[in-house]
C-alpha cells in the first residue's frame, strides 16, 4: 500500500486558501447587504462655491455672475512674441568646440541662449562679449549671427 501524495503542508495550504475564498465571500455578501441600491440623484452632486470650495447646497441665485463666452480661455497663455531683428548683447557661458555648441547669457534678460557653431560669425570661446540675434527654434531660443564686441 503507497503513502499518500498529500503532506500536511500541502493540506494546511489547501485549508488556509478555502477559508480565504469563504471569507472573501462573506465580505461580498455584507457589501451587497449595506448597499443602498438606486442612490437619490440630489445624495450624489456637489456644488463649488464661489471661492472654489465643494459643497453640498446649491449657490445662491442671486450672487450669480454672467461671464462672456470670449472671456473664458482654453490652455495655456501664449508667449509673447519675440522680436527677432533686435542685436542683443553677451557673455559666452559655456562652448565645447569640439561638439560644436554653448550657451550666452543675455546681458539685459540674464536669460541662457543656445548657440551653434553654424550660428556663429567668428570663432568664440568662453567668457567672450558677445553681440548676436535671436531666433526661434523647435526647442526654444537660439543665437545667430554671433559676432564677438571688442
Amino acid at each position: 500500500m503507497g503513502r499518500s501524495q498529500e503532506t500536511f503542508n500541502k493540506k494546511e495550504k489547501e485549508k488556509k486558501k478555502l477559508r480565504k475564498k469563504k471569507e472573501k465571500e462573506e465580505r461580498k455578501e455584507e457589501r451587497k447587504a449595506n448597499a443602498s441600491d438606486g442612490n437619490n440623484l440630489d445624495d450624489m452632486i456637489a456644488y463649488v462655491d464661489e471661492f472654489g470650495n465643494i459643497t453640498e447646497t446649491p449657490p445662491d441665485p442671486s450672487k450669480r455672475k454672467e461671464i462672456k463666452q470670449e472671456d473664458i480661455q482654453l490652455g495655456a497663455t501664449k508667449n509673447e512674441e519675440i522680436e527677432e531683428d533686435v542685436v542683443r548683447t553677451g557673455i559666452v557661458t559655456f562652448f565645447n568646440e569640439s561638439k560644436g555648441y554653448g550657451f550666452i547669457r543675455d546681458k539685459n534678460s540674464q536669460e541662457s541662449i543656445f548657440v551653434h557653431i553654424n550660428g556663429l560669425m567668428e570663432p568664440i570661446k568662453e567668457n567672450n562679449k558677445v553681440s548676436f540675434e535671436v531666433e526661434k527654434g523647435p526647442k526654444g531660443l537660439n543665437a545667430v549671427n554671433v559676432k564677438k564686441v571688442v
